[in-house]
């Protein structure tokens, strides 16, 4: 973190947003306790990037566009490119991101990329607005990757685990060297409750295309985090081996699968917007810590 990051508070939370990537750098209750994963590089260096324009691996690590091909990074470039920092009050900022010569070698579309953060008493208001400014429609995909805390403050080791508001038992895809197998089996949810311990990410990530709803994260009679989601149909969860941390990320679109291409337009929940369109995504975190 530098003296550049976006600071923001009020009574209940503060947070630090970094230009690079528009990516938080922590997410603190009132009282200083951490929320958001540090960053440490003995498990991910990551905290909470944005992910534009695909989520998750292409096969080979190639994208294409129609006759434009190029090698793309695992979750895109967003997250490796500086924003500016275009408005500030005391709890909101707003990051900006606009194509430059070395992203159209990447991605040959002229875009515009908005990442809000917002505190409200004590939640968190992520939003991001991708709009084409290209003359040609414009697939991708667009995802947030936010790590939180695992123990949460004040929960007393307790186990932890994942409510879906529904109650509902979402199908999950296989990742195979980070691509999807192409056949969903049956998730690892009971009744939408999901007990979190160390061998469901023995895998990897676990993929629910279409599984994104309304959750709450924390020990059942402890604090929490409760989730809601906007335009943001897909969830992954993931942790490393160990790792004192659980990435919640909600996406709209995922890895392409084991036997496709590189077309991103193929990938699954790809978008496809038309010039001088724009649409949003956003999730937010309410505290309860």
């Amino acid at each position: 973190m530098t003296s550049s990051c976006c600071l923001l508070t009020n009574e209940a939370l503060s947070l630090a947003v970094a230009p690079l990537g528009a990516e938080m750098q922590y997410l603190r209750t009132g009282s200083g306790e951490d929320l958001l994963w540090h960053g440490d590089t003995a498990f991910w260096s990551g905290r909470a990037p944005v992910l534009f324009p695909i989520v998750g691996r292409a096969v080979d690590d190639l994208i294409a566009v129609g006759d434009h091909t190029a090698a793309m990074p695992q979750h895109g470039f967003a997250r490796r490119q500086v924003f500016a920092l275009e408005e500030q009050t005391d709890t909101s900022c707003l990051h900006v991101l606009k194509e430059s010569p070395e992203s159209l070698v990447l991605y040959p579309f002229s875009f515009v990329l908005q990442v809000t953060h917002e505190l409200d008493g004590n939640r968190l208001h992520v939003t991001a607005e991708v709009q084409n400014t290209d003359q040609r429609v414009m697939p991708f995909g667009f995802g947030f990757h936010p790590a939180f805390c695992w123990p949460l403050p004040k929960s007393d080791q307790k186990t932890h685990s994942i409510s879906l508001a529904s109650g509902g038992n979402p199908n999950r895809f296989g990742l195979q060297d980070g691509l999807l197998r192409p056949q969903p089996v049956a998730g690892p949810f009971s009744d939408g409750e999901l007990e979190l311990h160390e061998a469901l990410f023995k895998d990897g990530a676990l993929v629910f295309p279409n599984g994104a709803e309304p959750l709450r994260y924390g020990p059942p009679d402890g604090p929490s985090l409760e989730f809601q989601f906007h335009n943001l149909p897909d969830l992954a969860l993931w942790r490393p081996p160990g790792a004192p941390f659980l990435c919640i990320e909600p996406w709209h679109g995922t890895a392409s699968y084991l036997w496709d291409g590189p077309q991103i337009a193929r990938r699954p929940n790809s978008i496809d917007l038309q010039p001088g369109v724009a649409v949003q995504f956003g999730y937010s975190v309410t505290a309860h810590v």
